[in-house]
Formats: structure tokens, C-alpha cells, sequence
């Protein structure tokens, strides 16, 4: 599959760029209000007691700032953070290595924690609790277990998919949050203050335009803002603004709603490959040439939570919604 630009995932320079206009605590922190406001009451109960904070599981859709919350976790708690990521850690010895490196109070973070495997996550569990690990080593055909204590410390967990986190995992996280889907004003300004931090002014229109377009998700409006400022360099610009972004984001197939050519060829299939549907999504896979998992992960989200389709017991069907958007007749009157 073609990189999207819509794409909420990351990768390795996008990290790196997230990480250069992070914000360092939680009063910097745009969204997620209500997370916010109690994760401080619940980091300063935990240093006036002087104790560690309880375990801390976030949760939601990719891009939102899973990974962000946790470095402004160990900011606030005034600790240093190690991260990992569920599937590196394929070996009891993997995470032996990682707990081993912790001072007290530390925060470890573990991005994609239901793909850890079951039984590094059984050996997690005393770890949690008790704050210790028991290790299985076989030398000479002999087995014999052996007990390491470890420095109190937080494990803050991120998932996209909580549904697959065991109950025995979830339950021994103190603090659960769902992060959820921003609104355009809390997206304007997040646009700002990156503008701000990269030192590109941007006008308020202009700003709008990128949060409404970027699928209600931080990562993607810092994505396409760093996609527009390029083309504000390149026209030798010193502010963005709104015909520069509109222009901007033609260019970049982004339209109005936020989709892209993959969401639109998807829609545009679903209508005139299938009257609308209902149809399975291995056919419609294979009508535009995607994997079934890249359309179920990445591509159905998004058209699902703005209506443009519904799924069903016989499967897809497009919404009165996606036959507006792409200017397509609808004979309401054949369904």
C-alpha cells in the first residue's frame, strides 16, 4: 500500500519530529481535558505520598497522544522514562533487561502492549504487583527459578486495540483512559503552536483549514502542516495562508472531509462496482487491489465513524452520505 498522508500511524522521522514540538506538561497539553485534569490530581496524590503512580493504560485509535501523555507523565512525576514496544520484546530475557535498567519512580512505557506476547505478559504481572520477576533458567538440562527485585516504578501502556488486552493485564492497571477523537478548535490549536514552534506563522483560516481536513487526529494536522509549510518555502512565503493551504491540500489529495484517493476509490467502488452494497470486504479488497487488514485497520475506521458507510450482517453498505460526497445519484427509492 502507498504511504497516505491521512495515515494516522507513524514511523521512525515522524517520531523523531513529534518528539522536537512535544508538549512537556500536562498544562501544555491540548484535548483529552478530562485525562488530563485527573492524571494531575493522581500524580500529585502519588508524590505526596511518595509512592509511585498506579499503572496507566491509554487507549484509542493511532495519533491521538498515547505516547506524548506518557512522556508528560514522567515530566510531571519529575522521572526518567524508558520505552519499548510490545512485539520487541519476544523473551523473558528482553524484558528482564528493560525492568533492570529502572530507578525508582520510574516510568516505563510500552507502546502497542496487546501484541506483547502471553507469556512475557504472565511474567509482567508479578512485576506489577509485587514489583519483582521470576526467571526460568536451564542450565545442563536443569531448570531452576530465580527471584530479582525490581524499584517500584509505573508501567504506562498504549493500545489501539483494547478489545485484545487480556482481563488479567487490564485489570492490573490502576488508571484506564480512553483518549478520544479532538475537536477542530482544540486541532486550530495544536496548528498554532506548532506553527509557533517551527517558526512558520500560519493564519487563523488557514489553520482551520488543516483541522478540518486532518480526520480529527493531531499526528495528521502536524503532518499536513509540515506538507503545507514546504509549499509556503518553495513559493517564498513567510506566512501560510488560507489559498495556500487550500492549493496545498489539492495537491496533496486531500479533500474536504479528509479523504484521500484511497478513501475515494474505495467509496467510488462500493457505489458503482456494487450499487451501494451490501458486499463483503475481501471483494471490495480485491476490487481495488488492498489487503483485507490494510482496509479493516487503516482504510474502514474513518468512513465508519463519519457515516459514509455501515457495516451489516451481509456487509458494506454505502451511506446517503458518500453518494453526496462524490456527487453520485442515489436512488433512494430501489433500497
Amino acid at each position: 500500500m502507498e504511504e497516505r498522508i491521512v495515515d494516522a500511524c507513524s514511523n521512525e522521522e515522524e517520531n523523531n519530529f513529534e518528539l522536537s514540538i512535544r508538549p512537556q506538561s500536562l498544562k501544555e497539553y491540548v484535548g483529552q481535558k478530562e485525562i488530563t485534569e485527573n492524571l494531575s490530581v493522581f500524580i500529585k496524590a502519588a508524590k505526596i505520598r511518595n509512592e509511585p503512580l498506579d499503572h496507566v493504560l491509554l487507549y484509542g485509535p493511532p495519533g491521538l497522544g498515547k505516547t506524548t501523555l506518557s512522556h508528560i507523565i514522567a515530566n510531571e512525576l519529575g522521572t526518567n522514562i524508558k520505552t519499548a514496544s510490545g512485539p520487541s520484546i519476544e523473551k523473558s530475557g528482553d524484558l528482564a533487561a528493560i525492568l533492570s535498567t529502572l530507578e525508582p519512580g520510574d516510568v516505563l512505557f510500552i507502546d502497542e502492549i496487546h501484541r506483547m506476547p502471553k507469556y512475557i505478559e504472565e511474567i509482567l504481572y508479578p512485576a506489577m504487583e509485587d514489583f519483582v520477576i521470576d526467571l526460568v533458567l536451564n542450565n545442563d538440562g536443569k531448570s531452576r527459578t530465580i527471584k530479582i527485585d525490581l524499584p517500584p516504578f509505573t508501567l504506562v501502556g498504549a493500545t489501539t486495540r483494547a478489545g485484545d488486552i487480556s482481563s488479567p493485564l487490564r485489570d492490573r492497571f490502576g488508571i484506564v483512559s480512553k483518549l478520544n477523537y479532538y475537536s477542530d478548535d482544540e486541532l486550530l490549536q495544536i496548528v498554532k503552536r506548532t506553527s509557533k514552534v517551527l517558526g512558520m506563522p500560519i493564519t487563523d483560516e488557514a489553520g482551520m483549514l488543516i483541522a478540518t481536513r486532518c480526520r480529527k487526529t493531531p499526528r495528521i494536522a502536524n503532518r499536513l502542516f509540515k506538507r503545507v509549510r514546504d509549499f509556503a518555502l518553495v513559493n517564498n512565503l513567510e506566512e501560510i495562508d488560507a489559498s495556500l493551504t487550500e492549493e496545498s491540500l489539492q495537491k496533496l489529495k486531500v479533500d474536504e472531509s479528509g479523504l484521500d484517493a484511497i478513501d475515494i476509490e474505495y467509496l467510488t467502488s462500493l457505489i458503482k462496482k456494487f450499487n451501494g452494497g451490501p458486499v463483503g470486504v475481501e471483494t471490495i479488497a480485491t476490487s481495488i487491489g488492498e489487503e483485507v487488514s490494510t482496509i479493516e485497520d487503516v482504510v474502514e475506521p474513518f468512513l465508519l465513524q463519519e457515516g459514509f458507510i455501515k457495516r451489516t450482517s451481509r456487509g458494506r453498505m454505502a451511506t446517503e452520505k458518500s453518494y453526496e460526497h462524490l456527487k453520485i445519484a442515489h436512488n433512494s427509492s430501489l433500497f
